[in-house]
């Protein structure tokens, strides 16, 4: 994983094991690492990864079974996608559509890339 500049660290770290959760490594209820193997795996200091577990609580994404681990919450996706839905709309749709209108491109043409989009990544 490869961090970058202007995002802690472990925010970045709580992306990344939302990301998993999304692409279906851990489904609803299953162990996911611990702070230990994820901070070996990561290079980083435990401290960081158990920041990045707590928010990961806080939003209610993973849980903490006391002594056996932390396991993906029930709805575990749908929460993150709640979350990552909200961040899109308040920090970066402003700024998309922005530059959609500085580059006089409408809805009905960003529709059209989209469905382009989407055709290529199917064919692929």
């Amino acid at each position: 994983m490869q961090f970058k500049q202007g995002l802690p660290i472990y925010r970045q770290i709580a992306d990344h094991m939302s990301e998993q959760i999304l692409l279906g490594h851990w489904e609803d209820g299953e162990r996911i690492p611990s702070v230990r193997e994820l901070a070996v795996n990561l290079e980083v200091n435990p401290n960081t990864v158990i920041r990045a577990y707590g928010y990961l609580q806080e939003e209610e994404v993973i849980y903490n079974k006391r002594g056996i681990g932390y396991f993906a919450a029930e709805q575990a996706a749908d929460k993150i996608r709640g979350i990552k839905r909200k961040e899109f709309v308040v920090l970066r749709l402003p700024e998309i559509f922005k530059t959609l209108e500085l580059l006089g491109i409408d809805m009905d043409e960003l529709g059209k890339l989209f469905q382009n989009y989407k055709l290529r990544k199917e064919a692929s």
